[in-house]
């Protein structure tokens, strides 16, 4: 199957050469780019968090294989959809399935299901597409789309990623797909999002799915970023680190409702 770009020319610039200049000014380029298990990163519009996505994606290293878990933000589909075997399109050409770690995803994670229905209009996943490619053009993906809510169905989808990322044999990156806290004032979205963060940091998956829950924190990718969590701590992760906090009105100048991004390393 072949997906086509949902979100080009929306979110991110659908022209080739736009896109390379845009990826360009947004990732910093690092002497020593850092191995990790995982990142946290945004999905918004490049305008607003294209910024705070760029700063992970030029802090790391990125390996041939990635798993790319989102959240669904239409509720259609499977509960853990998985993209089955083809290839994703982008402006900046054709991303592969890793068919072989996506086989080990399904092997060892019994909720994930073989479902393109879900990712038909997803941005989630797609956005993160185009800073993948500029920084690793012969990546190849295993996209997952979360529509569920428990952590108990986190700690099962989690425990069977590490599994298969050990079977895979070859190095692995995990990101999880996540904006922060959404439409409120800064100086609240700043106070709730703190929470968040404090949790991730803290390596501590079911407090930041807690916490989210709790206060009301509309983390849209909480899921993803709690799976990922548990996958980390299963593969030996020992810290995460908060690489940059931004939010929509350090763009358009309006604090009174914005929505905030973070971007995380997992290692």
């Amino acid at each position: 199957m072949i997906r086509q770009p949902a979100v080009a020319n929306q979110f991110y610039p659908g022209d080739p050469a736009s896109l390379r200049r845009e990826l360009s000014a947004l990732i910093p380029a690092s002497a020593e780019p850092e191995t990790v298990i995982g990142i946290i990163s945004p999905h918004a519009g490049y305008v607003y968090s294209g910024a705070v996505a760029g700063a992970v994606y030029g802090a790391i290293d990125i390996p041939g294989a990635v798993i790319i878990l989102g959240p669904n933000h239409h509720g259609v589909g499977a509960a853990a959809a998985l993209y089955p075997g083809g290839e994703w399109l982008t402006p900046l050409g054709a991303v592969p399935i890793e068919q072989r770690l996506a086989a080990l995803v399904r092997r060892y994670a019994s909720l994930v299901e073989e479902d393109a229905t879900a990712h038909l209009y997803e941005h989630s996943l797609e956005v993160q597409l185009p800073f993948l490619q500029y920084r690793r053009p012969d990546v190849a993906i295993v996209p997952i789309c979360l529509g569920f809510g428990n952590y108990s169905s986190c700690q099962e989808l989690g425990a069977g990623i590490s599994q298969a990322v050990r079977e895979y044999g070859k190095p692995v990156l995990i990101v999880a797909s996540s904006d922060m806290t959404h439409y409120e004032s800064a100086d609240s979205a700043k106070v709730k999002d703190e929470m968040a963060i404090d949790r991730a940091l803290a390596l501590d998956p079911q407090g930041l799915l807690d916490v989210c829950r709790a206060k009301r924190i509309t983390m849209c990718g909480v899921v993803p970023a709690t799976v990922l969590l548990v996958a980390a701590q299963a593969l030996g992760a020992s810290k995460v680190n908060l690489v940059k906090y931004a939010t929509s009105g350090d763009v358009t100048g309006d604090f009174r409702q914005v929505v905030g991004y973070a971007s995380m390393t997992v290692a």
